[in-house]
């Protein structure tokens, strides 16, 4: 193998995630012909192809599949080197992707970013309010918002909040149906309810608490459309409290029998610790989300042991 340039493995590992030139030259900031030489150059420098050119995109090589994980080790190794320069005193430069649910990112995290825009002019945030996982470990975010605690990876995880849910139906979808006074009367209902390829987390699996016989005849695939089908009288569904509450047309249902509950995790890349301001902004987060009272959000966050190895 001969001597090779690490903006040409930094852009290895941009391709690998945008699985497009196009793509990872946009992110990068650099023209897809500057991009193209650079993995030409890696390649030649290694001696291997490392990527199938193909007409919808570039695929990895099984020597490509070999390199990744040396690439993000010394990635890795490159951010850390990185942290040791930043310094609070000159204000905090750079930019910190955050990963959350689409609900949550659009509602809450949202309006708070002015405040950290007032703190730290220099700062450039993403947010990525998208109904999915997002891995760290391969870059996709600096700073995760799951609704569930990581079991795998080299991952820190704090427990942000709980939050309630509750059942939902329009005064328009009532006044059809008549008055809903007993559990047993859900099973007969028109439901809104996810996809089941498509629930990014099985936390969202909400209908099989109420009653395994419940099966939505209206199936969307994120949270804040469901909002509007069953706002518009589509169907019930079950929906999370401080998103439905912002909805005056919607009525809670059987509140005292049916009361599911889930919570949200904070999810940080162990190399990303000394970072710092991957560790302001969840601060941030963290700071905001406490003081808006439990009276919107339910128990404040908590430290918890990290997400082991």
């Amino acid at each position: 193998m001969h001597s090779f340039d690490w903006d040409d493995l930094q852009a290895f590992l941009a391709v690998v995630r945008a699985g497009r030139l196009t793509v990872a030259a946009r992110k990068l900031g650099v023209d897809h012909s500057t991009l193209s030489r650079r993995i030409v150059a890696l390649e030649r420098a290694i001696g291997q192809t490392l990527f199938d050119r193909r007409a919808n995109g570039y695929a990895l090589t099984v020597e490509g599949e070999r390199l990744v994980p040396d690439a993000e080790a010394m990635e890795n190794l490159a951010v850390r080197i990185g942290a040791r320069q930043d310094d609070p005193a000159q204000g905090l430069t750079g930019s910190v992707r955050i990963g959350t649910p689409e609900a949550w990112g659009t509602y809450f995290l949202a309006a708070q970013l002015q405040a950290l825009a007032q703190r730290h002019p220099e700062l450039e945030v993403e947010l990525v309010a998208n109904p999915r996982m997002f891995s760290l470990s391969r870059r996709e975010a600096d700073i995760a918002i799951s609704m569930t605690r990581p079991e795998q990876g080299r991952l820190i995880a704090r427990r942000l909040n709980d939050y309630s849910l509750g059942v939902y139906a329009s005064a328009d979808y009532l006044a059809r149906h008549g008055p809903l006074t007993q559990r047993q009367q859900l099973q007969g209902q028109r439901w809104v309810g996810y996809i089941e390829d498509l629930m990014w987390s099985p936390e969202l699996d909400y209908l099989a608490e109420i009653s395994p016989a419940i099966r939505p005849q209206v199936r969307i695939s994120n949270v804040i459309s469901q909002v509007q089908a069953v706002k518009a009288g589509v169907g019930m569904g079950v929906l999370p409290c401080f998103l439905a509450r912002r909805e005056p047309g919607l009525i809670r249902v059987l509140p005292q029998e049916i009361a599911l509950s889930r919570c949200y995790w904070l999810v940080t890349h162990a190399d990303a610790r000394d970072l710092l301001r991957v560790q302001v902004v969840a601060d941030f987060i963290v700071d905001r989300l406490a003081a808006l009272g439990e009276e919107f959000w339910g128990a404040g966050p908590a430290e918890v042991p990290p997400a082991t190895a």
